[in-house]
């Protein structure tokens, strides 16, 4: 049994759409972020950073911080998602979401969608980063048809919630045929679309 220790946000989508990818049964322990429920001492003893997803492995006891390493330690356990022959340009693919992707997109979240007007600068500054990652990941996915290659892969799955918050950043995805291509491919898969709704169950996954 894997305890998903977790949030609504798109990191914690990663997890409990690669727990449904794999076919893992689990459970899920919600942290509420708004109360600041991932500085507790009993959480950082398995976060030390206080940041979600965090899993426990009950099998092993084991416990698995980072959600790029988190996917990596799933895909190894179930030998699913994680090409051996591929994992270099997956590893790649995985931490360009796990260093810019995602942490990019997260402050055009803080500064254009929780803050706006706090900050020109900021605003300014993450929404043109964040239009530059769309305009990068169309032009991989012209290349390929998922971003490590012909297959879906952890990689995908890492990247993929960042771009399902898409109707918070004002791009507009459509205007990006190759990168709306994989997306919409990706939100069909029954797993996504059951992790995605890991902690709603009525959530639905945005379209256009």
């Amino acid at each position: 049994m894997i305890e998903l220790f977790s949030a609504n946000t798109p990191n914690g989508w990663k997890i409990s759409i690669m727990l449904e990818e794999i076919g893992y049964e689990y459970k899920v322990t919600k942290v509420d972020l708004g109360k600041d429920e991932q500085f507790k001492p009993d959480f950082l003893k398995i976060s030390p950073f206080g940041k979600i997803p965090v899993i426990v492995d009950h099998e092993n006891n084991k416990s698995v911080f980072e959600s790029g390493a988190i996917l990596m330690y799933l895909a190894e356990k179930s030998g699913k998602l994680y090409d051996k022959n591929e994992r270099l340009v997956i590893n790649q693919w995985l931490m360009a979401q796990m260093g810019t992707v995602g942490p990019m997109i997260g402050q055009h979240h803080q500064f254009h969608h929780y803050n706006p007007g706090k900050s020109e600068f900021g605003e300014e500054r993450y929404f043109k980063i964040t239009k530059r990652i769309y305009g990068e990941l169309d032009n991989r996915l012209n290349e390929s048809r998922f971003l490590a290659g012909p297959d879906y892969t952890i990689a995908d799955i890492a990247t993929w919630p960042w771009m399902a918050r898409h109707e918070w950043h004002d791009i507009g995805l459509k205007n990006y045929k190759n990168l709306s291509r994989w997306y919409l491919e990706i939100a069909q898969r029954e797993s996504v679309i059951k992790g995605y709704s890991f902690m709603d169950k009525s959530a639905k996954i945005p379209k256009f």
